[in-house]
């Protein structure tokens, strides 16, 4: 969301709600893979440049809570894949990711 922050100036968020109990569909592949359900699940739906933008939320155990920063969760925050810019962008992100892993070996 950082990047879309310097394209149109301010996006908003419109409005957000929990889905606790209904687990993502990445959520769901990565606990057949042995990884743990998330405790918590929002969708947010953020105004970029007046383009409405569906993004999933899924919120996993960080461990014990660290006293100095207060974090306790791992966030895992991407756009829902509703539309073929959500793909691309999601697509463009693990390309850097990929990128970036191999640059660093």
């Amino acid at each position: 969301m950082v990047r879309y922050q310097s394209e149109c100036g301010n996006p908003k968020l419109l409005k957000f709600g929990g889905k606790a109990t209904q687990y993502s569909p990445r959520a769901r592949i990565r606990n057949l893979l042995g990884y743990e359900l998330p405790f918590d699940r929002h969708d947010w739906i953020v105004d970029r440049c007046g383009k409405q933008v569906r993004y999933i939320i899924d919120y996993y155990d960080g461990g014990q809570v660290n006293v100095e920063s207060g974090k306790f969760a791992i966030l895992d925050v991407r756009p829902a894949l509703d539309s073929f810019e959500a793909v691309w962008d999601r697509t463009k992100v693990m390309f850097w990711r990929w990128t970036s892993k191999e640059s660093e070996s």
